[in-house]
């Protein structure tokens, strides 16, 4: 709200004090606040910002031929028993026309949303959908369903009947989700974001029976499309200032819309919600990005040092010292380092000495194929690091810099390398398993080497049956 607008209505406020008269709200505004007090008694909401914006959400859904963006509400919270299913009991009893879609096919609900005016989808525990990329996997036509139908214009297209004839079915419509954890951020970008919490002891909710406190909610429901019914020429003309922009902006201008039209001081009530809610899951996006970065990190260190097991203050030094690693800004200690693990279900543990803490590279293995693209070299198995990748196949070095071969007995020889690796147990009169004779063995030749059995003289000695032995000197 401009400085001017707000001037203004102080100074109306003031007058209207000093006769002693107090004008009556708005009827929308009256409907709103009646929605949130009705809402508030039954779910203890974070903030008034999330409490504003679900009334807001419930309402435009009455309006919402009226709107060219229909916005989800997502609501998470980080464990179970946080009022999710409860809030969205209120959103079924006062939306239009709640559509619950547990356990229904993609085909099945945009065959049911409608479109003069779409029902509202609601689903519940979708943590079962998105919680993992296994599973995320096998509901994609679900999230396609509901990125698409966040706008006007984006039908999905079937093939309907015996002759199979191409048919186009709306997918927009006013979708409520709710689950433990995050949600796909294509969702969460089109969507007005709600983290609920525990309740405290302090903080107490009336317990919701839908038989007696029902007939309260379908009260509201029928006085909200009454009154957007009347407001809906003016809310499809509305184009509201909006406090953020972009995508954010085209998901909220609804709300911001249904605000305006209620008047009394939702308008401004909503604009301070859309700012707050808005720069919070810009701050979610932004650590489960930190998240994702801290991931791929440990696995570059884990892989760097070919160990099965790094304390935490290497681990956390490894890390500080990473190219363009944010972890030197945030000043990394061992005690944030597993606090940001610790939602992953990873911790540190002792060595097997138990005098220090650390971690291994087993107890990522779940994490990083969950969260993290695949990786040419899996750091969990240690036999499998770039240390152990370098160590050469056929020959060793020395101080001369010089190759000398090395015993190869332990590794998988192939027939081609069979009668090479057999000269190594000896000298000439070799047979192989095949029994033929093996080709005279040829010492190798450098700087410091015997010219006869061609060991590097100050690292390796002679061999046993080497002339120097007997006093001959090479």
């Amino acid at each position: 709200m401009r400085a001017a607008d707000q001037d203004g209505l102080a100074a109306k406020g003031k007058e209207i004090a000093e006769s002693g008269k107090h004008e009556p709200p708005p009827e929308g505004a009256r409907l709103l606040d009646e929605l949130l007090s009705t809402i508030e008694r039954y779910v203890a909401f974070p903030d008034d910002h999330a409490a504003v914006s679900a009334a807001l959400w419930i309402t435009a859904t009455h309006a919402l031929p009226a709107f060219e963006c229909a916005p989800r509400m997502v609501i998470t919270s980080p464990l179970k028993r946080c009022g999710k299913t409860r809030l969205l009991d209120m959103i079924e009893g006062t939306c239009h026309g709640p559509l619950a879609s547990a356990n229904a096919t993609v085909a099945a609900i945009f065959r049911s949303i409608g479109e003069q005016h779409p029902r509202t989808l609601i689903i519940d525990e979708a943590d079962t959908l998105f919680g993992n990329k296994k599973v995320a996997e096998q509901n994609e036509d679900l999230r396609a369903l509901l990125n698409a139908g966040h706008q006007r214009g984006r039908p999905a297209l079937r093939c309907v009947g015996p002759h199979q004839i191409p048919t186009e079915f709306s997918t927009f419509a006013m979708a409520a989700i709710a689950g433990i954890g995050t949600m796909p951020d294509t969702i969460t970008d089109r969507a007005v974001n709600i983290s609920l919490r525990r309740r405290s002891s302090g903080e107490k909710v009336s317990k919701f029976r839908a038989r007696r406190d029902g007939s309260i909610l379908e009260g509201l429901r029928v006085q909200l499309a009454a009154w957007a019914a009347e407001c809906m020429d003016e809310l499809s003309k509305s184009e509201p200032k909006m406090p953020v922009e972009d995508r954010a902006a085209d998901t909220w201008e609804p709300l911001i819309a249904v605000a305006d039209a209620a008047g009394g001081d939702w308008p401004q009530r909503a604009r301070v919600a859309c700012k707050a809610l808005v720069d919070q899951a810009e701050g979610a996006d932004e650590d489960g990005s930190l998240s994702t970065k801290l991931l791929t990190d440990v696995r570059t260190v884990f892989a760097e040092w070919g160990q099965s097991f790094i304390a935490s203050a290497d681990l956390v030094s490894s890390l500080r010292k990473l190219d363009e690693s944010p972890w030197q800004d945030f000043d990394m200690t061992a005690r944030k380092l597993a606090q940001r693990l610790k939602p992953y279900g990873v911790s540190s543990e002792r060595n097997s000495t138990g005098n220090v803490r650390g971690y291994r590279p087993e107890s990522f293995r779940d994490v990083f194929a969950r969260y993290l693209a695949d990786h040419p070299s899996d750091p969990s198995d240690p036999s499998e690091t770039r240390l152990e990748q370098q160590i050469p196949f056929d020959a060793s070095e020395v101080s001369d810099g010089s190759k000398c071969q090395t015993d190869l007995s332990v590794r998988q020889e192939t027939a081609a390398q069979r009668p090479f690796l057999t000269l190594l147990t000896d000298s000439d009169g070799i047979r192989l398993e095949d029994g033929s004779a093996a080709t005279a063995f040829t010492p190798p030749t450098g700087p410091g080497r015997c010219n006869d059995c061609g060991c590097h003289i100050g690292t390796q000695g002679h061999k046993p049956d080497c002339p120097a032995n007997k006093g001959v000197v090479s």
